[in-house]
């Protein structure tokens, strides 16, 4: 069993605790990697063994930690009796300049605008148009396990894990200014070009990966890749997306 941990005070006394759970429960599973920090060092972890077979158990130090089971000294049980959930990444590939990047995203690829001036988009699927020209911040196009995050900050729905789909949303619509988006099945091949990158620049940002003065991007599910989440079975993924969709937010 390996344990990986962001570098902060908490994370790192959490390990420690772990370490000792670990050692004295004898528990040492070469195929569960446990980590420990928030979501954002978990998709930085998974996207580097993304050709991993192993079982991913996050354990958060961070906020509000949705990729991530909450720290308990019954580690050991809940490991035994966690629920696998098994995701895909999409697959940015954006053409700017003369050159050409893939990255991945877990939760979702954010198409940005980069100046004062909206950013002037086509969007296809495949070779069908989802909306001729989109004057806007930019789009966003997520992942179930990404609905709950930045797509539902920018209105997108909450998409269940198994509902093989995606969701293309705007990020401040001025024309059409009441285009709310479009789901779409997750075997689509979705194709952004900005219509004006000269004058109004755009970036294309998978998670956390920026490529400034994006031209073309094409987004795609990625299934070749799967990555193994392990949760506490009282909160699976499913469960905290499913209370997402009933939360009451407090001003």
């Amino acid at each position: 069993m390996i344990i990986i941990s962001d570098k902060n005070i908490k994370s790192l006394k959490i390990k420690k605790q772990i370490k000792k759970i670990i050692n004295k429960e004898k528990l040492h599973k070469k195929n569960i990697i446990i980590v420990v920090g928030g979501d954002g060092f978990m998709l930085q972890t998974l996207k580097k063994n993304k050709y991993s077979n192993k079982l991913f158990y996050g354990v958060n130090s961070g906020n509000y930690g949705f990729l991530m089971n909450k720290f308990s000294k019954n580690l050991i049980q809940n490991i035994k009796k966690s629920k696998m959930i098994s995701i895909s990444p999409l697959e940015m590939t954006v053409f700017f300049k003369n050159k050409s990047k893939k990255c991945i995203a877990i939760n979702e690829v954010s198409i940005l605008r980069q100046s004062r001036q909206a950013a002037n988009l086509t969007i296809k699927n495949n070779k069908k148009f989802v909306i001729k020209k989109l004057v806007s911040d930019g789009v966003l196009v997520s992942t179930p396990a990404g609905s709950t995050a930045y797509n539902l900050s920018v209105h997108g729905p909450i998409l269940n894990l198994n509902s093989k789909k995606i969701s293309i949303a705007p990020i401040s619509a001025f024309r059409p200014r009441r285009w709310t988006g479009k789901i779409v099945g997750d075997k689509s091949k979705i194709v952004i070009n900005n219509l004006n990158y000269l004058k109004r620049p755009v970036s294309a940002v998978a998670d956390n990966v920026e490529v400034r003065n994006a031209k073309k991007i094409i987004i795609k599910v990625q299934d070749k890749i799967k990555f193994n989440l392990l949760y506490d079975k009282s909160k699976d993924l499913q469960k905290k997306i499913q209370l997402e969709q009933i939360r009451k937010e407090t001003i």
